[in-house]
């Protein structure tokens, strides 16, 4: 609960920092409104809509509420999928306005002790420093591969966790090993003619618990023709800090990210993960107050392009044989991919040109699958909410294979195949894993 005091920090602040111009901007015409999946799902409530948020935060800068409870719930509340923004003609950066106000509210209130912990050692502790990412996956493979996993479910001691967090638990790849998580490359050469020379944004969790994903990735890009800079000083994106409201974090790394990627003459740097790209490719905006970096964030945030993009760019699915055994297989937007890096077409022309395959749309495929990050951790009702509806959707296509393109959006939607009793009978996969999957060459 925020104090008189602390309502009327966050006030200030919202008067002094949030984008008045931008505000003014929303003509609420209610366009984004059938796009808006908490809208939807919490009973067409006004304040859980881009156009009811934005009214709030302009109420708050012109002191007709104070940022209370409700305020913050509304807020919290919010995806940030973005889904709003394609549709919004007067073009709102409804995503700047939620990162900026989360940002203010975040860093004026008093976090109980506990909240306080977890999110100095996740924010401050672990997502900065890789070398930590890798420990922590470590200790998951360990749990793996010891029997310690068999233990645990076979004792029911996941029984004592929610029961979203002890289904995640079911559908976590398997990890990789510390050697392997170590032993990463930093270049690789093009196979075939060369077509581009361009950098991998490896990640974090990607380059740990989607390891693997990483490695079909650089494969695919090597297939492709791209000669490939790995640069080992690059760190998180930033965005889970962006969009939890701690944005000073997030300049930080984006300024080792920028500094990593600088003078490598490349032509595109190359993402594997919705999410991140999106960040990426917002870093011009999140420097755009340091002189210092706002041209380099520009420089940088222009090369960004995903995987699928490049890859249709140079005729890949024409130049390779993709086939696959007689499968339905369905694609699940990444919200990020498709709201903010504006790829939605590149992602189904590569499976749609995958021989053997019938490829049938899913209906409503851009609305999000209720992941976000770590939503479906601190949002799980809403989060669930959401994915009941993704899958009544998917089983509608009669899909065995449900393919995606950022890794929170594939460990949703395997939760969603584990909770609705299918596995077995469908999978969720990366796009890179699957394309991978596909080729057939003798190279």
């Amino acid at each position: 609960m925020t104090t008189i005091q602390e309502q009327q920090r966050i006030q200030t602040e919202f008067q002094e920092k949030m984008d008045q111009d931008e505000l003014l901007n929303c003509m609420r015409c209610g366009f984004c409104l059938p796009t808006c999946p908490t809208y939807i799902e919490s009973g067409y409530q006004e304040s859980h809509s881009p156009r009811g948020r934005i009214a709030l935060m302009k109420a708050v800068v012109d002191g007709l509420i104070e940022p209370d409870e409700d305020f913050e719930r509304s807020l919290d509340l919010c995806l940030g999928c973005r889904a709003c923004e394609p549709v919004c003609p007067s073009g709102v950066n409804y995503g700047h306005l939620l990162e900026d106000a989360r940002d203010i509210v975040n860093q004026n209130k008093k976090f109980s002790m506990p909240v306080k912990v977890v999110r100095n050692a996740v924010f401050k502790g672990l997502f900065p420093h890789q070398e930590r990412m890798r420990g922590l996956t470590g200790l998951i493979g360990f749990y793996q591969r010891s029997g310690l996993q068999k233990v645990a479910r076979g004792t029911g001691v996941m029984k004592l966790f929610p029961e979203s967090l002890a289904t995640m638990e079911k559908v976590l790849p398997q990890v990789p090993t510390m050697k392997e998580m170590k032993n990463r490359p930093e270049h690789l050469e093009p196979i075939g003619t060369k077509t581009h020379k361009v950098a991998f944004f490896s990640g974090c969790l990607m380059d740990t618990m989607f390891l693997e994903t990483n490695n079909a990735t650089m494969k695919l890009l090597q297939l492709a023709g791209c000669e490939i800079v790995i640069p080992k000083d690059q760190a998180c994106c930033g965005a889970l800090h962006g969009h939890s409201g701690e944005k000073e974090d997030a300049k930080a790394l984006a300024r080792r990210n920028i500094k990593a990627f600088d003078d490598l003459g490349v032509d595109f740097i190359i993402t594997n993960a919705g999410g991140c790209g999106a960040f990426l490719v917002d870093y011009d905006h999140l420097l755009k107050d340091d002189t210092d970096w706002k041209q380099r964030a520009q420089a940088f945030a222009d090369k960004i392009k995903d995987i699928s993009q490049i890859l249709v760019e140079v005729g890949f699915h024409e130049k390779v044989n993709l086939e696959l055994p007689n499968q339905i297989i369905t694609y699940q937007d990444s919200c990020h991919l498709r709201n903010v890096m504006k790829t939605a077409s590149a992602p189904r022309t590569l499976l749609q040109s995958i021989k053997g395959v019938q490829y049938q749309e899913m209906q409503n495929a851009d609305r999000c699958c209720g992941s976000a990050g770590i939503y479906n951790i601190v949002e799980s009702e809403m989060s669930m909410q959401l994915l009941d509806s993704k899958m009544v959707q998917a089983k509608a296509t009669h899909a065995t294979t449900i393919v995606t393109a950022n890794p929170g959006c594939l460990l949703q939607m395997k939760l969603g195949i584990e909770r609705e009793g299918l596995s077995g009978k469908m999978r969720g996969v990366h796009i890179v894993d699957l394309l991978l999957e596909a080729t057939r060459t003798d190279q």
